[in-house]
């Protein structure tokens, strides 16, 4: 890797929002994982929101620095959201995530793979609203997976249909550049505190 190179490579940190059992999320991380870990430039971090304790009755305002994944999120220079929608929204652990935490958001890129009987696009919109208030960006490409149930194959693994491996590779291109810009800023903050 050249040393241009070496200054475009991304920390993301790919939050699973799903923590029913059994859930579709499952086949989709894994597909999501094999595919990310085969980009040249990315170090993925799988944060399933199902194996994180973060009680509601703890939360603080500001976020709370005894979050256990605080600083894999810290870590993260852009992330990744796998989200189901669940009645027209996204679940209450992606919210609670959210909520849990602030600066580990701030000045960093957000995308997004929804997935649900509409692909999750209620839940992905509704996530854009979000995030600002976080000092978070959202990028505009997004992956939507509708009906992902009809496209696992008799192992149960997730065949991405067509146009499906474009829709992610263009949103991991915008997340990387915004990653890479936002570096400066973060530096700068840090630098004065």
């Amino acid at each position: 890797m050249t040393e241009d190179n070496a200054k475009d490579r991304i920390r993301v940190a790919v939050v699973i929002g799903s923590v029913r059992r059994p859930r579709m999320a499952d086949p989709l991380a894994a597909w999501l994982e094999r595919e990310l870990t085969a980009i040249d430039g990315l170090d993925v971090d799988m944060i399933d929101l199902a194996a994180v304790p973060l009680p509601m009755h703890e939360m603080r305002p500001g976020g709370a620095a005894a979050s256990p994944i605080a600083g894999r999120l810290a870590e993260a220079d852009g992330f990744v959201f796998l989200t189901p929608e669940y009645n027209h929204s996204f679940p209450a652990p992606v919210k609670n995530v959210i909520d849990w935490h602030f600066t580990e958001w701030a000045y960093k890129p957000v995308a997004f793979v929804g997935y649900g009987g509409s692909g999750g696009i209620r839940a992905v919109e509704q996530l854009r609203t979000v995030f600002p208030e976080l000092r978070a960006t959202t990028v505009r490409e997004s992956v939507l997976l509708p009906m992902p149930w009809e496209h696992l194959d008799v192992e149960g693994r997730f065949v991405a249909p067509p146009g499906t491996a474009q829709a992610l590779g263009a949103t991991m291109e915008e997340l990387r550049t915004w990653a890479v810009a936002l570096r400066p800023v973060r530096a700068g903050l840090a630098a004065r505190t």
